[in-house]
């Protein structure tokens, strides 16, 4: 049975600086592989699986997303104004008061295969983060999961984890009780001056009241790209891959 998901979420603050001229004075969101640039892409398949309402939140170069809402009619956006001081935390903190119900969250820097929206949608767990297996990208964030398949802990250092059990993949379905529940960690964490916190982080600090299910599945087509090596990793092996599945 499908979870019915209308809104998603998608984060897209950052300044992309480690693209370089990759970016064409673009947000890193709008960098083209197959002739389409990530987020066209990522709004398409949303749109396709059934969600009718996309909030972005941006930061950097905000107008390139607010100029999108000519081409997609289902698009609201909300600019973190401290983008550049602050974490992705503080961009989906920032949207609060826009949810009402369960989402979809997403990163705004993901080339993935339409079956990652697939399996997440109809798994009928409320609140889930997609994960893969090895990527070997070099810029892994790491997941350690309990026994029952929950949320322990995330990093980019896998020493710090006493198993990696799969690599975030930046796609999650949360219930809008564990939304709220990101918002109030994260409000604790301003109130104590610690704006450079990551929606990871916020995911780990709620996991102890907050079950987080992982899945992971493997052999999953996706990839992030932040840097030239990314890039040519997307278009090399994971655009190709992703092309064969589609068909």
């Amino acid at each position: 049975m499908i979870n019915s998901i209308d809104t998603a979420v998608i984060l897209a603050a950052g300044l992309g600086s480690r693209l370089g001229d990759l970016k064409e004075q673009k947000p890193k969101a709008f960098v083209s592989v197959g002739g389409e640039t990530l987020i066209h892409r990522s709004l398409r398949l949303l749109i396709k699986n059934g969600v009718n309402r996309i909030i972005i939140g941006t930061g950097y170069q905000s107008e390139f997303f607010d100029s999108l809402k000519t081409e997609f009619s289902q698009i609201e956006t909300r600019r973190n104004e401290q983008y550049a001081e602050t974490g992705s935390m503080y961009t989906l903190f920032n949207i609060r008061d826009m949810v009402a119900g369960s989402l979809l969250l997403l990163e705004g820097d993901l080339l993935y295969e339409e079956n990652a929206l697939k399996l997440i949608l109809s798994d009928s767990r409320h609140d889930i983060i997609l994960a893969s297996d090895a990527t070997h990208s070099g810029d892994e964030v790491f997941i350690q999961q309990s026994s029952e398949g929950n949320l322990v802990s995330m990093s980019k250092d896998r020493s710090r984890l006493r198993s990696v059990d799969g690599e975030l993949v930046g796609i999650s379905k949360l219930s809008l009780e564990a939304f709220k529940a990101l918002c109030q960690y994260a409000d604790q964490q301003y109130k104590q001056n610690r704006m450079e916190i990551h929606y990871e982080d916020a995911m780990v600090g709620i996991s102890g009241e907050v079950p987080l299910c992982v899945k992971v599945v493997k052999d999953l087509a996706w990839c992030e790209i932040d840097d030239p090596d990314h890039y040519r990793r997307a278009v090399e092996e994971v655009y190709p891959k992703i092309m064969k599945r589609d068909k």
